[in-house]
């Protein structure tokens, strides 16, 4: 069913933040697949953009004054409920009827900053006023990839003796686009991939998948954000939500590098 409803008299879109980011455009997409009228907030004026800062607080009132349905998914890691505050506080005005945000698994057991930054978010988008669906997913399979190819150079790669359950990004897309076309529900069951692996197993997936021929090693650190990776708060258990396998991602990954 298509989400371009009447917001009084003006026809009303569906707005995303975030918009062309590496989530951004495969939810943009898979809205549009929907029937959702797709406006994307952006600081830089262009096509099927709105203009707007979140930070600067700059231009949201006319960026959401269409908006029934509001798709947060923009960051910043060091002001990110800053940016959401304000977002919200345009969104109230304009009266938004349903406000997405896309938060991660086990946010609140893993004292990472940027963690405390999204449980902050989450309890500022709850405290709103305004109705709210909140995705919490696993980590991306490109999160551990971008780690591994830190150490592209070395004939070593060390990883943290951790398990993992990533989960396609695209999946994840899917069911924001799904939960946007839906009435809010709070807080819903969180997102993860199809399975449990162990870092290391990532690594040698990878690298097996691109031909490369590496040695990978585990590394035990202290600490308690790490702790708390290694308890396994960051994943949802199994049967997982994901489809996606990381060696497919991995296979995906390699056939795409290496050209038609």
């Amino acid at each position: 069913m298509s989400a371009a409803i009447r917001k009084g008299a003006i026809m009303s879109t569906t707005l995303v933040t975030g918009g062309t980011g590496g989530l951004g455009r495969p939810t943009v997409e898979a809205l549009r697949s929907r029937g959702h009228e797709v406006d994307i907030l952006s600081r830089h004026p262009g096509a099927m953009r709105v203009t707007g800062d979140l930070d600067r607080d700059s231009g949201l009132e006319a960026a959401v004054a269409s908006a029934a349905t509001i798709v947060h998914l923009a960051t910043n890691r060091r002001r990110d409920c800053h940016g959401t505050e304000n977002l919200l506080r345009a969104a109230a005005n304009a009266g938004v009827e349903h406000v997405v945000y896309v938060s991660i698994v086990g946010v609140e057991d893993i004292p990472y900053f940027y963690y405390r930054d999204k449980v902050r978010c989450e309890a500022v988008i709850e405290g709103s006023g305004i109705p709210f669906t909140i995705l919490r997913a696993t980590q991306f399979h490109s999160f551990p990839v971008e780690l591994i190819e830190l150490q592209h150079r070395l004939a070593t790669t060390r990883v943290l003796d951790i398990s993992l359950q990533t989960i396609a990004v695209a999946e994840v897309a899917e069911r924001l686009a799904e939960l946007a076309s839906e009435s809010p529900a709070g807080r819903v069951e969180d997102v993860g991939g199809p399975e449990i692996l162990s870092f290391a197993e990532v690594a040698e997936i990878w690298h097996r998948a691109h031909g490369a021929a590496k040695t990978v090693r585990t590394l035990h650190l202290g600490g308690r954000t790490v702790r708390g990776f290694r308890a396994g708060h960051h994943m949802t258990g199994l049967p997982g939500f994901g489809r996606e396998t990381f060696a497919e991602f991995a296979a995906r990954a390699a056939r795409a590098s290496n050209g038609p």
